[in-house]
């Protein structure tokens, strides 16, 4: 997550220094934990949380598993990432529901935290695990805030119980008790009671979130802290302990760029568990908080289990069958591309899932730059065009193509990228499904990575001297060009996707040459 990303990259960085040693010293591990302890110090993790965590790891580190191990800085990068996920709280904690309902939550927290938005996004998720969730409008101080949390309650498709304006009018701990009794004649299992927050932590907010919490007795209190607030997050987290007590914690805002301290702080300091974070401004930007995935993603080792989950909620398995025939058998369109691409979209961000994969760190500048709006774009140039053209690509001349243009606010460049990369992505997902090797041009086969070379075909297509001359004047041109300057059309090579490269590395195909032309229309 963003948050994590200055310690995520100094971590790798510590690790980094260790790979070449075969056997590790005092001095290698006192170095590496003294850098480790400085990267969380300026995290913003709690001081003594540091102090016990780089403690553990150097203990550990100087223990008998290190040095039995084959691999000393592999064992290294295991202890640091066992200890973080002690730190953070070591199992996951679900929500306890009451035996009878209704099972009612009450939130807490200072103002700005993010409470009111929260609300939305747990009810939502509530109600997708087939739950029948009701929201309370219990702020009744700040400004609009029973407004917010109806129009958040709407976005989410739950209900609110608002029976009061709010802007300093109403008793909440009236409203409160209302509704539960509310929430069991209109039978809803879960209440969820948004309580007000201060810019600061003072006497009164504490006395009315007791008085709430005393008259509604609610299975569970949630703590909702800003993950970006820094150190700040330890004197509110014991402030709100004493004066009211939670039984758990969410993390909000994880998508932010601070150092994220409060996260690495909270759970040893409380005691409580996390539960859940949010990951983002969308409703469907929360989660449950799983340490041991937490942990992974701050040392850069992925985050696989929960982008399987994301997948799964969104993909049907019958279409995903459906999409695998057409693959195989050479049917799928830019119809069937446009419905995998929506189907993408509903797991949220592209960015977000990216950085799961193990070793995102290395393409974090890629995924700062990946512009999320190109997916929207894909889908309105798409969306331009008519059924027939969908189905079938080779319709598109440059008359059409200018009108998909005009009618996607794109350009004819931009129609002709699209379907460029579509047959390119068709043509590679196609022999993938026939259980084949995939080519790139510019690179040829992909036995199993993405590093260059070229496949036999390729090899043995370059040794013939001068190659083939085309009767397309156009393409005959090309590939005399491309002879003159000492590179034999159709050979492999060169840079990666066939992007720069030394002098004199692989150009384009003729076959590619002639698809180009296609492309523009002539």
């Amino acid at each position: 997550m963003a948050v994590f990303g200055t310690l995520s990259d100094r971590l790798a960085d510590t690790f980094k220094n260790l790979r070449s040693k075969g056997k590790l010293s005092a001095a290698d591990v006192d170095g590496t934990v003294r850098e480790i302890r400085r990267a969380l110090l300026d995290a913003d993790v709690a001081l003594d949380v540091v102090k016990a965590f780089t403690t553990r790891v150097r203990e550990r580190a100087l223990g008998d598993e290190v040095n039995r191990a084959l691999n000393p800085a592999q064992q290294v990068v295991q202890i640091v990432n066992d200890e973080l996920i002690q730190i953070l709280g070591g199992q996951q904690r679900r929500l306890e529901f009451a035996k009878n309902p209704p099972t009612v939550i009450m939130l807490a927290g200072l103002q700005g935290a993010g409470k009111t938005t929260l609300a939305g996004k747990l009810a939502k998720w509530l109600a997708e695990q087939q739950h029948t969730p009701m929201l309370v409008a219990a702020d009744l101080q700040r400004p609009n805030a029973v407004t917010q949390l109806q129009i958040v309650g709407e976005q989410a498709g739950v209900p609110v119980f608002a029976p009061e304006p709010g802007n300093g009018v109403g008793d909440p701990v009236k409203v409160a008790k209302n509704a539960i009794k509310h929430a069991i004649d209109k039978q809803h299992d879960v209440v969820i009671v948004d309580t007000a927050g201060r810019l600061g932590v003072d006497a009164e907010m504490m006395k009315q979130a007791r008085d709430i919490r005393k008259a509604i007795d609610p299975d569970e209190v949630l703590f909702v802290i800003d993950a970006m607030i820094g150190q700040d997050a330890v004197a509110t987290a014991k402030a709100f302990q004493e004066g009211v007590d939670f039984t758990g914690v969410v993390l909000s805002k994880l998508d932010g760029d601070a150092r994220g301290g409060a996260a690495l702080s909270v759970a040893s300091v409380t005691g409580r568990p996390i539960i859940f974070a949010s990951t983002g401004e969308g409703l469907s930007d929360f989660e449950p908080f799983h340490p041991d995935r937490m942990a992974s993603r701050i040392l850069d080792l992925g985050d696989i289990l929960t982008l399987i989950e994301q997948a799964q909620k969104q993909f049907d398995e019958e279409e995903a069958r459906k999409v695998a025939e057409k693959l195989a058998s050479d049917t799928f369109t830019l119809e069937d591309f446009l419905a995998q691409m929506q189907q993408v979209k509903k797991m949220g961000s592209l960015k977000g899932m990216l950085s799961m994969l193990p070793g995102a760190k290395g393409m974090r500048e890629q995924l700062e730059n990946f512009d999320e709006r190109e997916i929207t774009r894909t889908e309105a140039i798409i969306q331009s065009m008519t059924i027939a053209e969908r189905r079938n690509p080779k319709l598109l001349n440059g008359s059409r193509r200018l009108r998909i243009a005009k009618g996607s606010g794109m350009t004819v460049t931009d129609v002709n990228q699209l379907v460029a990369r579509f047959e390119q992505a068709a043509k590679m997902m196609k022999t993938v499904a026939r259980g084949g090797v995939p080519q790139v041009p510019g690179m040829g086969p992909i036995p199993g990575g993405f590093g260059g070379g070229r496949g036999k075909a390729a090899k043995a297509k370059g040794k013939k001297k001068g190659g083939s001359r085309s009767g397309n004047p156009a393409k005959r041109a090309a590939e005399e060009a491309a002879r003159a300057t000492g590179v034999t059309p159709g050979a492999g090579g060169g840079s990666g996707f066939g992007l720069g490269g030394a002098a004199g590395a692989g150009g384009p195909s003729a076959e590619e040459l002639e698809s180009l032309q296609k492309l523009l229309g002539r």
